[in-house]
C-alpha cells in the first residue's frame, strides 16, 4: 500500500493546523486512486508529529510512504528537521519504503501557480 504523508510546520494557531488538515482531505480526494492514503505530519506545535504521522501510515498497512514537505525553501528544517525526524522511523521500520521527497517550492510548477495568484489580483488568490 502507497501512502502521502504531507508535512507542515504547525502552528500555535489551531485554525492554520485546520487548515492543513483539510488540505490533506481535498488532496486526498484529488489524488483518488494515486495513494492508499493522504495523511498530514507537523513539525512541531501541533499533531500527528512526524514520527507518529508515518507510524500511524505503517499501522494502516503501508509498505510504502513518501514524504511530501510542504515548505517553500530549503531552510534548516526541510534540510535538517525534517530528514532527522524521518530516519529513527525508517530504522525501525526497514521492511517500509519511506522515501523523502523535494520540499513543494523547489517545483517548477511553483512559477505557474505565482503567476495565476499575480494574475488573479488582489483577494482572489
Amino acid at each position: 500500500m502507497r501512502f502521502l504523508l504531507l508535512v507542515a510546520h504547525g502552528s500555535r494557531r489551531t485554525a492554520s493546523n485546520d487548515e492543513i488538515r483539510a488540505l490533506t482531505q481535498s488532496l486526498a480526494a484529488r489524488a483518488a486512486g494515486r495513494f492508499d492514503g493522504v495523511r498530514c505530519a507537523f513539525l512541531e506545535l501541533a499533531e500527528p508529529d512526524i514520527p507518529t504521522g508515518l507510524e500511524q501510515c505503517i499501522a494502516e498497512g503501508a509498505s510504502e510512504v513518501l514524504v511530501l514537505p510542504y515548505f517553500l525553501s530549503a531552510g534548516r528544517h526541510v534540510v535538517e528537521d525534517i530528514p532527522g525526524a524521518v530516519a529513527p522511523v525508517r530504522e525501525r521500520h526497514p521492511q517500509v519504503r519511506i522515501q523523502s521527497l523535494d520540499y513543494v517550492g523547489a517545483s517548477e510548477r511553483m512559477l505557474d501557480l505565482l503567476l495565476a495568484v499575480a494574475d488573479r489580483g488582489p483577494g482572489s488568490a
